[in-house]
């Protein structure tokens, strides 16, 4: 076969849309999609959102891509690339999440400062059983940190390390995470688009070698009701003029080495906690995991080395000062949730909101921190809507759609629960 080029983007529900075209278009830069896509839910039901033009003739939008980011992929005689979508007009369409984090990094830019993006995430394994029903991956003797064939018994993890090493993904870790058969994928620092790029093909990547060993590899954020939750940890720096990082005020990092541009980042992120959970947390699912006590950034807090805490100072100094928000999971659209943590980062460094005193409790029997998330999606919805600054810098047109969206998935989800709330979202997230 010649080969072809598969051409994807990451739509609002976090779904990889694309095309696959023939080997005389690989030099092309463009195609079209229709732009109702915006308004397909899950279940396929089209719905009239804001910005689908579903009764406005379904009209098309335009996919470019740059052909330097077109690259090999790990199906055989095949490309493939991600781009950006654009309106009738020519226009960068607002509903465009990838659009979304070029702006949040256009914002960033504007102080001299270039962000820098590391994703953690994390995976349940499932596969079917004699009945075709989905159960957890066979794998009893994985723990924490295992690793080998006793944490991954078919060891399809080392074929998706293989694939990634040639793919050219920069691979910090594969793990075993707490919760059998749970995993954690993390990929190295880069700057943000690029980083998001490689953690959304990564993770479609993941999913499509997985398969070929009859494992489900799901990022749902709670697909086991007795299970553990998963999370996409997003972990970010900025480099400044001189090349150096701008988080960094010397070799030692933690709450007692922070500069401004990290308090300002944290005041933003705690500030904005409510608003944020509908764009990072953002199914019925996520608020199974989203509780308090569970290591999964519910409180409205902030710590050092502290993992239940929602955003994290590592105590690494100089080139590796970050901060690690721990809200979002992979149900989130990856450049959406990444865009609104830099956007209410951000707004802290500019408004320089009042920052609450380091949590010091436990997290578990103890919590300084007397707010957290809404409970469920539906209050997720409420409190993005009501935070207008973080909406009008994610994207007004964006989260209107997305909130009308969340808001129908309420009621779809509503008398869902176990097995039937898992099997809505599974073979999509």
């Amino acid at each position: 076969m010649k080969t072809r080029l598969r051409a994807l983007f990451c739509d609002h529900l976090s779904i990889m849309r694309g095309k696959y075209l023939p080997n005389s278009k690989i030099g092309d830069d463009s195609t079209r999609f229709c732009r109702s896509v915006f308004g397909t839910h899950y279940d396929r039901d089209l719905l009239d959102a804001p910005g689908s033009m579903v009764k406005l003739g379904l009209p098309d939008m335009e996919l470019r891509w740059r052909h330097d980011d077109i690259r090999d992929s790990w199906h055989a005689s095949t490309k493939i690339v991600l781009g950006d979508l654009y309106d009738d007009a020519g226009e960068l369409l607002g509903l465009c999440p990838r659009g979304a984090l070029k702006r949040a990094v256009a914002d960033w830019g504007k102080h001299g400062l270039i962000p820098k993006v590391g994703i953690e995430l994390e995976a349940f394994a499932l596969q079917a059983d004699d009945n075709g029903r989905l159960v957890p991956y066979d794998a009893p003797g994985g723990v924490v940190y295992g690793t080998g064939p006793f944490a991954d018994p078919l060891r399809f993890n080392d074929r998706i390390w293989a694939m990634a090493d040639e793919m050219g993904f920069s691979l910090d870790m594969i793990t075993a995470e707490f919760d059998s058969p749970q995993f954690e994928y993390t990929l190295t620092f880069d700057d943000a688009v690029k980083a998001v790029d490689d953690i959304v093909l990564f993770r479609l990547m993941a999913r499509e070698i997985a398969l070929e060993y009859g494992i489900v590899l799901t990022f749902m954020p709670k697909p086991i009701a007795e299970g553990g939750g998963s999370g996409m940890h997003v972990n970010f720096s900025f480099v400044d003029g001189d090349g150096g990082n701008a988080l960094s005020s010397g070799p030692r990092g933690g709450p007692e080495h922070m500069n401004d541009l990290a308090r300002g980042c944290l005041t933003g992120l705690v500030h904005h906690h409510k608003g944020l959970s509908g764009l990072v947390a953002p199914t019925a699912n996520s608020y199974m995991r989203l509780q308090p006590g569970s290591l999964s950034g519910y409180w409205q807090n902030w710590g050092g080395d502290h993992r239940n805490v929602t955003t994290r100072i590592s105590s690494e100094g100089g080139a590796k000062a970050r901060l690690e928000h721990r809200m979002a999971d992979a149900s989130a659209n990856p450049y959406t949730a990444t865009a609104a943590v830099l956007q209410a980062a951000r707004l802290g460094f500019e408004n320089r909101y009042d920052l609450p005193p380091m949590e010091t409790g436990d997290g578990f029997d103890r919590t300084d921190a007397s707010e957290g998330t809404a409970m469920d999606l539906k209050g997720a919805m409420v409190d993005l809507q009501r935070d207008e600054a973080l909406t009008e810098a994610v994207g007004p047109e964006l989260v209107a759609n997305h909130v009308f969206m969340k808001q129908k998935e309420v009621r779809k989800t509503r008398d869902l629960e176990g097995d039937a709330m898992r099997d809505f979202y599974v073979y999509f997230v």
